[in-house]
């Protein structure tokens, strides 16, 4: 049995990695109400957004509108991953990573030539280190993010693809629907998709300006709300899945501890048996 000096050494140890994980738990429960709260603001917005645009675009005006060009045949496409900057949140990064590099195989197997835009030093160090080309490697995006980091992403992809060099752009990042589920999604950014209008009379609407003008506004607005949706996401899953991965981190050593505490006690028990028959056998060799 170990010596109980060596025991106690090692309690401290698991005491003190406690201390960290709880601590960890604490500041990442704090940021994700804060994140949840921006998450479920933003949804709303998003979807009267796209509602909007959907009841404004006709075949007509489709035709006339680069980011509601639908390619006959994608040949060009971005992927865009975003990851965290931090580890210690469990499959957080791997299941991103893993969503992204099952994207680029699809499109690569469909004959789509692709481009890699990795944000996040996660999967910049997983994709470097695997010596896959990167178009971009940012790890600057701000903590909360802002619609100016959402521009950094999208502006120039969304430009190229007005201009026809791209013919597609894909977002993956994580879904937030609760404390325990963030499961990796694939975004299409573009081309916006408008879905089919429902079935049964239509609203008929008198718009000044003309409807045109409004969707010159609201098209290149939805493209960068849906990337800043994107983020708000995955910012709010990373604190989700951090708070998660550290709360079972500190469960399993106060578990841990209170099995070492048992196995001290029983140690320190034999050490004071061992010491109280050693004097008594010294004192019956005095008496001898």
């Amino acid at each position: 049995m170990a010596k109980s000096r060596d025991i106690y050494r090692r309690m401290k140890s698991v005491d003190n990695t406690r201390k960290i994980t709880r601590t960890m738990e604490m500041v990442a429960t704090a940021k994700l109400r804060q994140a949840q709260t921006r998450v479920i603001e933003a949804r709303p917005y998003s979807t009267q957004l796209i509602e909007m645009i959907g009841r404004l675009t006709t075949p007509e005006l489709a035709d006339l509108q680069p980011l509601l060009r639908q390619p006959d045949k994608v040949k060009k496409a971005a992927v865009i991953l975003l990851t965290s900057n931090r580890g210690l949140c469990g499959g957080f990064n791997s299941n991103l990573i893993r969503t992204a590099i099952n994207e680029l195989d699809e499109l690569e197997k469909a004959g789509v030539e692709t481009e890699f835009h990795v944000y996040g030093n996660k999967g910049i160090s997983y994709f470097r280190f695997r010596g896959v080309e990167m178009v971009t490697e940012r790890n600057d995006l701000g903590d909360p993010p802002t619609v100016d980091d959402a521009l950094v992403i999208i502006s120039d992809l969304a430009q190229r693809f007005i201009e026809g060099e791209l013919d597609a752009v894909r977002l993956v990042s994580a879904e937030f629907r609760n404390m325990v589920s963030t499961p990796p999604a694939v975004i299409r950014i573009l081309p916006v998709g408008v879905g089919e209008q429902a079935a049964g009379p239509q609203p008929y609407y008198i718009l000044s300006p003309s409807a045109r003008e409004i969707l010159d506004h609201l098209l290149p607005l939805y493209v960068t709300n849906s990337t800043f949706s994107g983020l708000l996401e995955t910012m709010a899953a990373e604190q989700a899945a951090r708070r998660t991965a550290m709360k079972a981190a500190t469960d399993n050593a106060e578990e841990f501890l209170d099995k070492l505490r048992r196995t001290y006690n029983r140690a320190r028990q034999a050490e004071i048996t061992n010491q109280i028959a050693e004097i008594i056998g010294g004192a019956d060799a005095l008496e001898g």
